[in-house]
């Protein structure tokens, strides 16, 4: 592990000091050098969780796939999300937007004797191993990304932002990033409020994002693929998830009628709080309205249409079209 750790750090350092220091120089930006030592490390991770996309995630989907590649458009689109989100672009709003923000809050609560949460404190010597204060913090984050999902699903505004996600009804290893930029910012505000509040160390945030994200990506892979009835119960599965991307229920809906399988590393959260179904089929994706026969709802097939779609459905000003009632649950899912 240190082995892997002082390479991870080497790569760094030289991404550093041939790209991003010259480039913070020549911009007339070198009072960022710090921040862009930082941003350097996430742009790392990114261009390593890519190259798992495609070197692994990849060859998986075209071994068992769910269906056949209909619309590669879309699938450019959702490529274009994941370059932004994990290369560091949308990091860079971030840091320019959100980020300034929390670290004036904090460093007020500070001087005000704020202490953040610590683990040692009600757990001594939980922390000395960095594998089992992982899973805890995993735990946490992935009940805080629950229940703001089960939000964006309860909701109308939010799910007016969240269904530029649901929309994709060719769904692969490149959807998972594919979300409004606001919602995306909304969610990065309460991660961000979370990680300060209990004090998870930088170095492993970094880890808890890199694994959420690389396992939704495999989540929402054009694969066929489940690990069995226990198996399913542990890790969120393909299957598992696709699911909750059914297109034969009413995803809009507030309540358990609004969707299931909402957990995006451990279907606990389902099973805790009723809302997994195990052991449904491979069905076909996207949102109820979506079917010619219940209108044909635009969602968008661009990436700045559906931004832009997101917030007019956000302000009430995108018409739903005329439908008749969903299917009920289960209806258009095949084994």
């Amino acid at each position: 592990m240190d082995t892997l750790s002082q390479f991870f750090g080497a790569c760094q350092q030289w991404l550093f000091e041939t790209l991003i220091q010259p480039a913070l120089f020549h911009l007339g930006m070198s009072n960022f050098i710090e921040d862009g030592y930082d941003a350097t490390m996430w742009l790392l991770v990114g261009l390593l969780q890519v190259v798992v996309l495609l070197l692994v995630f990849g060859p998986l989907q075209r071994l068992r796939p769910v269906e056949p590649v209909t619309d590669r458009r879309q699938i450019g689109i959702d490529v274009l999300y994941t370059l932004i989100h994990r290369l560091g672009a949308f990091r860079l709003i971030l840091f320019f937007s959100i980020d300034p923000f929390w670290d004036s809050v904090f460093g007020q609560l500070h001087i005000w004797g704020f202490a953040p949460f610590q683990l040692d404190q009600y757990w001594p010597g939980v922390t000395d191993k960095a594998w089992v204060s992982l899973i805890i913090y995993l735990l946490l984050f992935d009940a805080v990304d629950y229940f703001y999902h089960r939000a964006q699903h309860r909701f109308g505004w939010l799910w007016a932002l969240h269904a530029v996600h649901h929309s994709q009804r060719q769904m692969t290893m490149w959807s998972d990033d594919r979300n409004h930029l606001l919602d995306d910012m909304l969610r990065d505000v309460l991660v961000v409020f979370v990680s300060q509040l209990v004090g998870v160390p930088p170095a492993q945030f970094v880890v808890i994002v890199a694994i959420t994200q690389l396992a939704q990506s495999f989540s929402h892979a054009n694969l066929r693929m489940h690990f069995g009835a226990l198996g399913e119960r542990i890790l969120v599965s393909p299957r598992f998830h696709r699911h909750h991307h059914s297109i034969a229920y009413d995803a809009s809906s507030p309540g358990p009628a609004g969707g299931y399988n909402f957990a995006a590393l451990f279907p606990i959260w389902d099973v805790l709080f009723r809302s997994a179904r195990f052991g449904v089929g491979y069905g076909p994706t996207g949102i109820h309205d979506q079917r010619e026969e219940l209108g044909g709802r635009d969602y968008g097939r661009g990436f700045w249409s559906q931004q832009w779609l997101g917030l007019k459905r956000m302000v009430g000003r995108d018409r739903e079209p005329a439908a008749a009632p969903p299917s009920p649950p289960g209806t258009a899912e095949r084994a």
